[in-house]
Parts: C-alpha cells; structure tokens; sequence
C-alpha cells in the first residue's frame, strides 16, 4: 500500500525527495508502527493535490495541519497512521546547517533536525540531494556546537534572572500550577540539550529520553535517573520539595561539566 502511495508522491512535479523517519527508517518495527514520511519539496504542493491521492490509499485525513511543520495527518485503509510532513529542501538544508555547520544552539532540542535527517531512510531521491546532505553532514559533532548548546541551556537553567529554576521558585511561591508544569516542561528541555551534547549525540527527539540517556549516555550526572524520577513525584503533588529537587539536579549535572568540561 505505502509503496504505491510513495510512487505516486514522487511523480510530483515539486517532490525532489522522500524519506521515512521513526521506527519504520529502522530495524525495531512491526506492522502497526505508524509511518513518518519527510516529502522534500522544491515548493508547495496544493492541497487538492494532495487530498486526491492520499484518499485512496487512506480511510481519515486531516489535510494541511500546522500545529508544528506543515503535514497532513491520515490513518492508512488498513489502520496504520501516517504522518506526512512536507518540507521545503532549501531551508531543512540552512536549518540544518545552521546548527552542524554555524553551531547556533537552541532553547533544547538543538541537534533534532541533524538526527532526523542522519537517521531518516531514503525511499526516493530524484537528484540525489537528499543523500547528498546525508553525507555532508555526516561529520564528528562539533565541539564549538557543543560548547554553545551547553552554555545557552545553561543559562536557561539556573544562571540568569530569567531561567527556569527561578521562574519555577516563583510560580510555587504562588502556587500556580499551570506555571510550575510549564517552566518545569521548558527547564526539562534545555537539560536533556545540554546531557546529549555533553555525549556528543543527536537529539532524537521527546520520546522515551530517560532510557535512551541511560542505553546510550556515557557521561550522566550522578543519579540521574532517580533525581529524575524524584522530581516527577514531587510535581504531581506540587510540593516545595520542587525547588530542592531542581537544585540537586542542576547541582548534579556542574559537577559533570566542570569534569568533562574544563
């Protein structure tokens, strides 16, 4: 079924290449793992365009959603969902390099672009660009991207009047609820950010990081995983145990740059 609706894409004028992220670009799938599909497009594709292909290999379809990058949300005829997301090649490519090649560091999630493209799996390449980049990027991680990712998610975390760990103490000080989950979200962020590029690996993204810290992280901050797992049982009750807990965990993580560091 995906195979005949892949063909169909690529015959898009627009689409220059077509590329499968998630599970399915690897080996740890089965028949019921959604599809992530990456459609590099030299510009737009019309929705109506869009809409009378996918409807036949599709039983729902949310077209043109934008919530995050533009795609379209569908789940296949035999149940599977499926998430095509349509990216112009040009600005992917600046994006990217940006980050590998500038090494301009973000608010967390820095490197998630250059993992998404560097694992993605290459079904259709009309001029070769897409394995082109793969292989332009395909380098050591920079230390200066490391080094910038360290320093800006620092600062978001405790070094500067704004940063998360004072914003936090303010929203329990008034017992906002709202605002400590918020701040928390943002601090737990900018600290995974700062924990890959320590390891010198990509950012895979916000799924399961605890464990893929633990399998794949040789440098990790003593405790890690239950300083963690503390402070997620403090917030569910919403306790001034928050603020100790995001001490300890900012704590924790200087002794570790201050070793690996410096």
């Amino acid at each position: 079924m995906t195979e005949k609706l892949f063909i169909e894409l690529s015959e898009l004028e627009q689409v220059e290449s077509i590329a499968l992220g998630g599970s399915r670009s690897g080996q740890n799938y089965d028949e019921k793992s959604d599809y992530d599909v990456y459609i590099y497009c030299t510009s737009q594709i019309s929705e109506k365009t869009r809409n009378d292909i996918l409807k036949k290999y599709c039983g729902t379809m949310e077209i043109g959603n934008h919530y995050w990058e533009y795609e379209d949300n569908c789940t296949l005829n035999n149940g599977v969902d499926i998430d095509i997301i349509y990216r112009n090649t040009d600005d992917f490519y600046r994006e990217v390099s940006e980050v590998v090649e500038n090494y301009q560091a973000r608010n967390g999630y820095t490197t998630c672009m250059w993992h998404n493209l560097m694992n993605c799996k290459v079904i259709y390449d009309k001029n070769g660009r897409l394995s082109q980049a793969k292989k332009r990027f395909d380098v050591p991680y920079p230390d200066g991207l490391r080094d910038n990712i360290i320093k800006r998610n620092m600062n978001l975390l405790c070094d500067t009047l704004p940063s998360y760990s004072h914003q936090i103490e303010k929203a329990i000080a008034r017992n906002d609820r709202v605002s400590i989950i918020h701040r928390t979200t943002a601090f737990l962020e900018s600290y995974f950010d700062i924990i890959f590029a320590l390891n010198r690996l990509t950012h895979s993204g916000e799924k399961r990081l605890i464990e893929l810290c633990m399998k794949y992280c040789s440098v990790l901050p003593i405790n890690f995983e239950a300083n963690l797992n503390r402070l997620f049982d403090d917030l569910s009750l919403c306790t001034d145990k928050i603020n100790d807990d995001i001490r300890i965990i900012v704590a924790e993580l200087k002794k570790v740059l201050i070793h690996y560091i410096n």
